[in-house]
């Protein structure tokens, strides 16, 4: 049962790799337009300026769920290295469980009001030409944490596995 859980998450977090990798190629080509516009042939667009920050914005958001499935995040090596695989599971689940969990609650929470104000005043750039509906990227923050929460969940059942069956955790990663 766990171990098809764990599949499901595994795959999950492959799709949200490459749709990642899809948007950064987005992000890519924005910055090249962007710039070519910009320095031959003088011209430009904020809304496409604009646009690079929120391509940015949305795969630093949705990159710390991939990130951490993916054992990429920061953490305090030369002392979690020196732990077994056994102890290492089980900081992974505790630390999910009492910080990543909460604190994603808590974004959740306060970003709240910050995306459903933005919503109810049509909040759009204060620059002439930039984009409307700021309130799409704002949403972004609290629907990255609900996906981190659900990538936690999944974090949490990959460690499961891993303090069970006694392996190393960065073996237990494949690509």
């Amino acid at each position: 049962m766990i171990k098809t859980l764990d599949n499901f998450f595994e795959k999950l977090n492959t799709i949200t790799g490459k749709i990642l990798a899809i948007i950064m190629i987005l992000l890519i080509m924005n910055v090249f337009y962007d710039v070519v516009s910009r320095y031959f042939f003088h011209g430009g667009s904020i809304a496409m300026q604009e646009l690079e920050w929120h391509i940015f914005g949305v795969m630093i958001l949705f990159g710390v769920s991939y990130a951490l499935r993916e054992e990429a995040h920061v953490r305090v090596d030369f002392l979690y290295n020196r732990f077994s695989p056994k102890t290492q599971a089980l900081i992974n689940i505790f630390g999910t469980i009492f910080f990543i969990i909460p604190l994603s609650i808590f974004i959740i929470y306060v970003s709240y009001d910050f995306v459903m104000d933005s919503y109810v005043t049509h909040e759009i750039s204060d620059d002439p030409g930039g984009l409307t509906h700021r309130w799409i990227i704002k949403s972004m923050i609290p629907l990255s944490f609900i996906y981190l929460i659900i990538t936690s969940i999944g974090y949490i059942t990959k460690n499961i596995i891993i303090f069970r069956e006694n392996k190393k955790v960065k073996e237990d990663v494949e690509v």
